[in-house]
């Protein structure tokens, strides 16, 4: 069997590769666009740019930045400092196996054997990768609605079906409803904090799916805010199942989005059925910068809780501001964002009016039309968007 080409992309498909997808219910049309994905993800950006268009605008400088879920301040400044002592070394592509003792810092952390820890430049990757390896036209992917969409995306860029499932009335994840809108769908997908709501899937619930779910599918728990919910987490699930991927990001809580950080908890058996394509490429290219800032910022519990304790404070008085003027909150966040309604306003419109006013908020979803999604910023940051929604809805 030659290797294909696809014409456009012009990237080339091994044969192993081939035989893979064929078996698994993928035509030839979509051997290219999956070479491409997993070979950077230019074509995907490409492709899913339009559909952001109206959903998520460009920072603007000079705003207050509530909208994109970053953290208001810059990695801790241990890690900032670890950070900029390894610049020094960087000529060097590993100075001093920087790789192993951030992997024994997250196994001091969390108790994840190291043999079941990846790190990444970011969570894009694995997150659409998992998509790719594990659903197909054949085996589906669920996820509910509304959540995080790039796997709706990376769904519809592969061929394989997307099944959306609304959050319960107290917006967790409604597992059982998940497994029977697709019983035999390929992977589940789980995001919790989850974006946009902020609001957590008890691991019970998540238990009773990978007990329940077809003995080959994988769940995919998405814990990018977990640390801001001060939660128990899905990590021990990645320890003592096969069938479980936790995610993990540096991008929020740690203040590290633009440095590019991210990890998976799973068996090694499930990374190598991951990294078929491209053998272990994309882990290889992680900037020692973040891989030097993350491991030193892992451990640092108590700064850690200060962090997500002003951002507690920071989210209630602004959401109590709201709810005094009369507006609809969705309860139950445990993350550094929010839902909000308002009123006769549609939320295209508030986003240009608060941008105005010099406030920069996010987007709304689908499911939610009417309702914004507010990012938690500084004290500073949500006093200032207050006082800009005051001067919107009352003029």
């Amino acid at each position: 069997m030659a290797d294909y080409e696809n014409p456009v992309l012009d990237r080339p498909v091994s044969d192993d590769m081939q035989r893979d997808l064929l078996s698994r219910g993928y035509s030839r049309r979509h051997f290219g666009r999956i070479a491409t994905l997993l070979g950077g993800g230019v074509a995907l950006a490409q492709t899913i740019t339009p559909a952001f268009a109206q959903q998520s605008a460009k920072a603007v400088v000079g705003a207050v930045r509530i909208g994109s879920n970053e953290c208001w301040t810059g990695p801790f400044p241990a890690g900032a400092e670890a950070a900029m002592l390894i610049v020094q070394q960087g000529n060097r592509y590993e100075p001093d196996n920087n790789h192993a003792k951030l992997f024994e810092a997250v196994n001091q952390v969390e108790g994840v054997p190291i043999d079941r820890i990846t790190a990444w430049p970011g969570s894009s990757d694995p997150l659409s990768r998992t998509a790719v390896t594990f659903a197909s036209p054949e085996r589906g992917i669920v996820t509910a609605d509304p959540t995080y969409e790039v796997l709706w995306r990376t769904g519809d860029w592969i061929g394989a079906k997307v099944t959306k499932v609304p959050l319960t009335a107290d917006y967790r994840h409604d597992v059982k409803a998940m497994l029977a809108a697709d019983p035999q769908a390929g992977l589940y997908y789980i995001c919790s904090p989850n974006n946009p709501t902020g609001t957590l899937t008890p691991i019970e619930d998540i238990i009773w799916l990978a007990e329940n779910k077809p003995k080959d599918a994988i769940i995919l728990v998405d814990e990018a805010y977990i640390h801001f919910a001060g939660a128990p987490n899905a990590a021990r699930l990645a320890v003592e199942r096969d069938d479980v991927i936790v995610m993990r990001t540096f991008s929020k809580l740690f203040g590290m989005a633009g440095m590019r950080l991210g990890l998976t908890f799973c068996a090694p058996e499930l990374l190598e059925r991951m990294m078929r394509y491209d053998g272990m490429q994309v882990i290889n290219m992680l900037p020692m910068t973040a891989v030097a800032a993350g491991t030193a910022s892992l451990t640092l519990a108590a700064q850690i809780e200060a962090r997500r304790n002003e951002m507690i404070a920071a989210r209630t008085m602004a959401t109590d501001h709201l709810k005094k003027r009369g507006l609809s909150v969705l309860p139950g966040s445990r993350a550094n964002m929010f839902m909000v309604e308002w009123k006769d306003r549609t939320p295209k419109e508030m986003m240009a009016a608060l941008l105005a006013e010099g406030v920069q908020i996010g987007r709304s979803w689908t499911a939610y039309p009417k309702m914004s999604r507010v990012s938690v910023g500084s004290a500073e940051d949500m006093e200032k968007f207050c006082l800009a929604v005051d001067k919107v809805m009352l003029g």
